[in-house]
């Protein structure tokens, strides 16, 4: 006859690890990297707030008081310095250079991305890339002397044109890097079925490729646009005359043979950084996440 063996005690249940959450996984909090994170925001934010106070400090107020104190007396008087200078002419000549580079610049990008991509055989084409590589790899400061001769030899100098040239050829390269790796990322099947349909290459690459990579081309202009408005080396070099400077160089109105206006400088670069923020504001996700596009293969 069978016999039941007493039924085995069931194991006693231990207690979840500290920091254990109900699915298992753990939650370890890093702080470390959480302090270093704050001590590096501390590090960026210092800066920018003291340019912000010194901005509505006065001469005389911004030598006898702490740096990084408050002002005793707010005052506007350095930001209508800045205004009765002359600014609006610089600030309208920054958005013809930036605009006359950014807009050539990114269409002769994305047009070349796409033929480096579709011509992918072509030997020619992997030449060009290559060539876009490397321009990758040449700062503006390591040949500023030849674009200076050679602005020279166009009879360009001390002309807007001038800025905006070598702009467009140092805005390229970076540009058909990113438009090129989220090009590649579009399915085949889709360039098959456009020219099954008929669709020439021309018209494949407006109807198909352009609203694709839609986010990629707004990554590449408010990028080209971020580089080429806060430009200093280019106008500094290529131009002369007051009435061909950009915002960067509204900078050296406050400077004098012996001294410098430190609020009405602060007061202007606060006044020049405004557009960068908004416009890094409005398309922040974009510029980031086209960025990242295609670097993940």
């Amino acid at each position: 006859m069978a016999t039941i063996s007493p039924e085995a005690p069931a194991p006693a249940s231990t207690p979840a690890p500290a920091g254990k959450r109900a699915g298992g996984l753990l939650t370890r909090y890093n702080w470390a990297g959480g302090g270093l994170g704050w001590a590096w925001l501390f590090v960026v934010m210092l800066p920018i707030y003291w340019i912000v106070i010194t901005s509505f400090k006065t001469q005389d107020n911004y030598f006898i008081t702490n740096p990084l104190a408050p002002p005793d007396d707010f005052t506007f008087a350095n930001y209508r310095t800045v205004i009765e200078s002359d600014v609006a002419r610089y600030f309208i000549n920054s958005v013809i250079v930036t605009t006359g580079a950014v807009i050539p610049a990114v269409a002769v990008s994305f047009m070349a991305a796409y033929a480096i991509v579709r011509g992918a055989g072509s030997r020619l084409l992997q030449g060009m890339n290559a060539i876009f590589l490397m321009g990758l790899a040449i700062p503006l400061q390591a040949v500023i002397i030849p674009v200076y001769l050679i602005i020279i030899r166009l009879q360009m100098y001390d002309t807007l044109a001038a800025i905006i040239l070598p702009s467009i050829a140092f805005a390229i390269p970076l540009s058909v890097l990113v438009l090129a790796n989220f090009i590649r990322d579009v399915p085949k099947e889709l360039f098959e079925s456009m020219r099954m349909d008929g669709a020439t290459e021309w018209g494949t690459l407006w109807r198909l490729a352009f609203p694709l990579t839609r986010p990629a081309l707004v990554t590449v202009t408010i990028y080209n646009a971020l580089g080429i408005w806060n430009g200093f080396l280019l106008p500094l070099v290529l131009t002369q005359s007051p009435e061909q400077r950009t915002i960067p160089l509204a900078l050296w109105d406050f400077q004098g043979q012996f001294q410098v206006d430190v609020p009405a400088i602060a007061a202007s670069i606060t006044l020049t950084t405004l557009p960068i923020i908004i416009l890094y504001a409005v398309g922040r996700r974009q510029l980031l996440s086209g960025l990242t596009a295609g670097f993940g293969k």
